[in-house]
């Protein structure tokens, strides 16, 4: 485990490593801190069931899952909980985030791309459903030989917010 950020930074990036046979292109999830899935088993999003499909597969297979501390899609945890109380009133995810004066999408992939050089990883096989996220680092100088999808089935508590994600943000849900 390894930990990326200013010296004084209480919430740093974390990486995860599992060893990876030479020769073998690591897998990697890029996972966005999401702390009511992650740490809380929401049924909101698929965000928890990812990480934690990404470690099982990880730990069996080798390579590595970096933990950005990048919460709400950019936006913080205050303003994410905004954003599931104008949920709850009816707006989608994309529209409780731009009502509240957001992107749809605040987050970065530099950090990870850095992450990975950083690590000596220039080429990986990305667990992701995001197309943005494969061409964010493909442009911050990572190779991308696979896009292994993370596919989690829906539920009728987020099958709307999933539904978002596949025609509004063009995400790969089978």
């Amino acid at each position: 485990m390894s930990a990326y950020g200013d010296e004084k930074d209480l919430f740093p990036h974390v990486v995860l490593h599992a060893p990876v046979a030479r020769g073998v292109v690591p897998l990697a999830r890029i996972h966005s801190e999401c702390m009511t899935g992650d740490m809380f088993h929401s049924t909101r999003c698929e965000c928890g069931e990812q990480l934690d499909r990404s470690l099982e597969e990880i730990g069996k297979k080798g390579g590595v899952l970096i933990y950005l501390r990048q919460e709400g899609r950019g936006i913080g945890l205050v303003e994410k909980l905004k954003a599931y109380n104008l949920q709850d009133e009816g707006l989608n995810t994309i529209e409780a985030n731009e009502a509240l004066g957001h992107q749809s999408d605040s987050r970065s992939y530099e950090v990870a791309a850095r992450i990975l050089k950083d690590l000596k990883i220039p080429v990986i096989r990305l667990m992701t459903n995001n197309p943005l996220k494969v061409k964010a680092l493909e442009a911050f100088g990572i190779e991308v030989k696979e896009r292994v999808p993370l596919v989690i089935e829906a539920r009728p508590e987020n099958a709307g917010y999933l539904e978002v994600k596949r025609a509004a943000m063009g995400h790969y849900l089978g």
